[in-house]
């Protein structure tokens, strides 16, 4: 399944993310594709919300990894742009979060991209104007069934 929205402003791309949060779970993995400055922490936030989840949700440039709320469900935001091998990601803790109780959204996913779960839920920002957004959602047959009607 491959759908694409646009989106005019940080406010729409917010909540576009927050309504595809609302149909998340524990264990889902969302990969985000996308260029520096595309939205993709800005996207997280509309995610966190979409979970109930009410921390402030900034970049994990630095620190690799945010997470936010607590199990059974936590939001677990990471940064993978300097990552470079399989070894490196170890270094990282990403092994660490417990599936079942997380979801993990990953930013630079590309760099993983051998490590993702076979369901993992791809998500492309592209930057069309200094705010608009193309988002393309894609996923397989598991997730085609829970994203088929999504609107945002």
């Amino acid at each position: 399944m491959k759908k694409e929205f646009i989106t005019n402003s940080p406010e729409e791309t917010i909540a576009f993310a927050e309504c595809l949060g609302k149909l998340l779970h524990a264990g889902d993995v969302i990969a985000y594709r996308g260029d520096l400055g595309a939205g993709k922490t800005t996207f997280t936030r509309g995610l966190a919300l979409g979970l109930g989840l009410q921390d402030l949700v900034t970049s994990p440039t630095f620190a690799l990894v945010h997470v936010y709320g607590n199990p059974p469900l936590q939001l677990c935001h990471f940064d993978m742009y300097r990552i470079d091998s399989e070894e490196e990601l170890e270094t990282t803790g990403f092994y660490d979060f417990l599936p079942e109780e997380s979801i993990f959204a990953i930013e630079w996913s590309e760099n993983i991209q051998n490590a993702l779960p076979k369901h993992t839920i791809w998500l492309t920002l592209e930057t069309l104007g200094e705010e608009q957004r193309r988002i393309i959602l894609e996923s397989d047959t598991k997730g085609s069934e829970r994203f088929a009607n999504f609107r945002a």
